[in-house]
């Protein structure tokens, strides 16, 4: 084996372990949403989040369900108050969906304890340690690119 392969094998190796540990950042961060609403619930919520109040139908497409199955889904969070059913004023008609405060601090508070966690894995290192990190973390991101959104959604981010 070359020393390029060595050094590929171990990069690859070395971004599946931090894939790995974001991960669980990732999935401690949701867990307590998780106890009060489903993966898909919490999807839907973190659309809204980020897009504001949407249409059925353009919701639907950015989850990637069919509005029979949406619509049941947001009659469930409905009913527990995460989301609201909304009209424009310039148009009585037309329903939007629009996150409530409760769905709004459910989503915030995951966001939050994401940042936490990954500020306490951050807080064990040296400053240079730091600094690489976050050099490297923004080389990857930038090599990356933009993940879509729909990608995302499938863990709930």
């Amino acid at each position: 084996m070359s020393t390029d392969d060595v050094f590929e094998s171990r990069s690859a190796d070395a971004a599946l372990a931090a894939s790995r540990a974001l991960m669980g950042v990732v999935a401690r961060s949701v867990s307590g949403a998780l106890e009060v609403v489903t993966l898909p619930q919490f999807r839907v919520l973190v659309v809204l989040d980020g897009a504001g109040p949407l249409r059925m139908g353009v919701l639907g497409e950015a989850i990637g369900v069919l509005p029979s199955t949406l619509s049941r889904a947001i009659d469930r969070i409905v009913a527990a108050g995460w989301v609201r059913r909304t009209t424009k004023p310039a148009n009585r008609r037309e329903v939007l969906i629009e996150l409530t405060m409760a769905g709004q601090n459910l989503v915030t508070n995951a966001l939050e304890q994401r940042r936490d966690n990954i500020a306490q894995i951050m807080s064990d290192l040296s400053a240079d340690q730091k600094s690489a990190i976050v050099a490297a973390f923004e080389l990857f991101a930038d090599a990356a690119g933009e993940t879509p959104a729909e990608d995302l959604l499938v863990l709930g981010v």
